[in-house]
């Protein structure tokens, strides 16, 4: 009877129970926690100083053009081309389409204290940052954890450093070349071993690179890819203005769980749209995992707090403004059924993550919305938008994966992990002519590395919080300096 149960559990099954556990409301909540506790720990500053930090992003000081490899614009346009992507597009819509509008409420706010994450990621790798054999600025979180917190904790440095390696090939390569292949293919019937050879030549040409050419590529394709989704997306809002005011009262109604049908508020609607906007929004801007870093520490910016302002603006542009104008566009546009929108009666359905019958979901919707006020054009521009955000996503992390490995293995180890890289981009899009159990092998690699990306979190947030009372006294010192017309100096702090 045991070898009988034994046989109907299978390594998928397994991988499926530990990625809930990982992403489940432990990390979330740990996530979520973790901002709030620095958002007022910094006394609100990751707030109130945003307008500040735009101001900064252009901004030229004397002194840094031999502390980074590139620009502080450019190390922040690398974070955001792994952020931007397709949880702006395809995950917005999921997030209402299971969550309900209110689920862009709590998606909002997993940005608003994740500013203070991204500060102070911002912050600390500029402060512990080194310099390697190559003469290149190097940081993220495997070296403000070794360097900041000692030797002692250097296991959880080289935790960080093996997970977010292998995660990489799934979350950086693999998977977002599959999602530009099949976008590809179901729209333009371009063959996916045909997209895998193109992605897979691109790739090439930036990564061999390095840092100085993804800052270079992500600084020309980020900006306008987001300003013309951002265009096209306000030309939607602009064609149903009319329905603006009802789509932002459904955002707040259903964030506390109120619905038409009832007398007051469904706590299974609002712990939903909790679930799914706290869910999404961290997954959009990646506050806490300790991606972004890592890009943030080739900045030639010898100022940590300055970098950690430039920092902070990465969740702003990517939840705030661009998830935001995906679900303006399909809250105002009616394409969702009243019986797909969440009430009491399907609350349980939906927790089990069942959509009901002829209702869409991700991608779909988002096309669907855009078609409604721009015919024939939405699956134009939500596959144009997926293929160029998927393409800036490989470059970005592939720059996260290079540093793990050669902080784990040493320089030498960059090129080889650059040609496994270009390996797994061109398979990725190419499973999906795959089939049988070969396939089964390649999303049982996805489910590993979804798993080993939210690993990459619980080190990077353990450091954050212990160093915390650094960043709170550097973040103090630099403003009363700027507020006595001095420039700040951090040797002293400790």
């Amino acid at each position: 009877m045991v070898g009988k149960k034994l046989q109907g559990i299978s390594m998928e099954n397994v991988i499926n129970t530990i990625n809930g556990y990982v992403w489940g409301w432990p990390m979330m909540g740990l996530l979520l926690l973790t901002g709030a506790y620095l958002t007022f720990g910094l006394r609100l500053m990751s707030i109130i100083r945003i307008p500040y930090g735009f101001s900064q992003l252009f901004k030229k000081r004397t002194g840094d053009e031999e502390e980074g490899d590139v620009s502080p614009f450019a190390a922040l346009m690398t974070a955001l081309s792994s952020t931007i992507g397709t949880g702006n597009i395809a995950g917005v819509a999921a997030a209402i389409a299971i969550g309900g509008p209110g689920a862009i409420f709590w998606m909002w706010m997993t940005a608003i204290v994740g500013t203070a994450t991204k500060f102070s990621e911002g912050v600390l790798a500029v402060r512990y940052r080194e310099i390697d054999a190559n003469g290149n600025r190097v940081g993220g979180p495997m070296y403000y954890i070794k360097n900041g917190l000692g030797p002692k904790w250097r296991w959880l440095a080289v935790a960080f450093a093996g997970f977010g390696m292998l995660a990489a090939w799934g979350t950086g390569a693999s998977i977002q070349s599959n999602s530009v292949a099949d976008a590809l293919n179901n729209t333009y019937g371009i063959p996916p071993i045909f997209s895998g050879v193109v992605l897979a030549a691109g790739a090439a040409a930036v990564i061999i690179g390095g840092i100085e050419r993804i800052g270079i590529v992500a600084s020309a394709v980020v900006p306008f890819m987001a300003g013309a989704y951002f265009i096209a997306g306000m030309v939607v809002i602009f064609m149903n203005i009319s329905e603006v005011p009802a789509a932002f009262g459904s955002i707040f109604r259903g964030a506390f769980g109120y619905h038409e049908a009832t007398t007051g508020i469904t706590i299974g609607l609002m712990v939903l749209a909790m679930q799914k906007g706290i869910a999404r929004g961290i997954f959009s801007n990646e506050a806490g995992q300790g991606s972004a870093p890592i890009a943030h520490a080739a900045a030639r910016n010898k100022d940590p707090v300055n970098q950690g302002l430039v920092a902070m603006l990465g969740t702003v542009i990517d939840t705030l403004i661009v998830c935001t104008i995906t679900a303006l566009i399909i809250l105002t546009s009616g394409v969702i059924e009243p019986h797909c929108v969440p009430s009491p009666e399907n609350v349980a359905t939906l927790m089990s993550g069942t959509q009901p019958a002829g209702c869409d979901t991700g991608a779909p919707l988002t096309v669907a919305a855009f078609d409604a006020s721009l015919t024939n054009l939405g699956k134009h521009i939500v596959t144009l938008g997926l293929v160029v955000f998927g393409f800036t996503t490989i470059l970005g992390w592939s720059y996260y994966g290079e540093r793990c490995c050669a902080f784990l293995f040493g320089e030498k180890s960059i090129l080889p992990y650059r040609i496994s890289w270009i390996v797994v981009v061109f398979f990725g899009a190419a499973a999906l002519a795959l089939e049988g159990s070969v396939s089964n092998i390649v999303n049982l690699f996805w489910l590993v590395a979804d798993t080993l990306t939210g690993l990459m979190a619980a080190p990077n947030l353990i450091a954050l919080i212990l160093l915390s009372p650094l960043v709170f006294k550097m973040a103090k010192h630099y403003f009363e300096a700027k507020k006595r017309g001095e420039e700040p100096d951090f040797d002293s702090i400790e």
